[in-house]
């Protein structure tokens, strides 16, 4: 009887090590998958850093210097920001707004832009 009752602890330790190699399976997954969002994530804060120190750059530098602030917004430049922020591979929708695309075009984006062009 002891070697029977031996047995069963045997595989009911097999059957729990089986279950911890699942879950530990499905954290390894998700850690990669977060470290891989992570990476995009640094990678789309640096471009979008090099982006800043560009646009801020090309400013005149009277108006950087006296902090003066552009009071009317041509709404054609807005467009073509949108635009430009849609090539680069960035959501300009309601729905994903500055998410990436990763290459895929989006119809709300581009239903938004045709919407503002016309």
């Amino acid at each position: 009887m002891k070697d029977r009752n031996f047995l069963d602890t045997v595989m009911e330790f097999e059957q729990q090590l089986e279950v911890m190699q699942e879950q530990f399976s499905t954290l390894k997954q998700f850690v990669a998958h977060m470290m891989e969002e992570h990476q995009s994530l640094q990678t789309e804060n640096l471009h979008l850093r090099k982006r800043l120190e560009e646009v801020l750059s090309t400013q005149p530098e009277a108006e950087a210097q006296s902090g003066e602030q552009v009071s009317a917004v041509d709404i054609g430049e807005g467009y073509d920001n949108l635009a430009r922020l849609y090539h680069e591979g960035f959501h300009v929708c309601h729905v994903h707004f500055g998410g990436s695309r990763k290459g895929e075009d989006c119809l709300f984006c581009l239903s938004f832009l045709n919407k503002q062009n016309g």
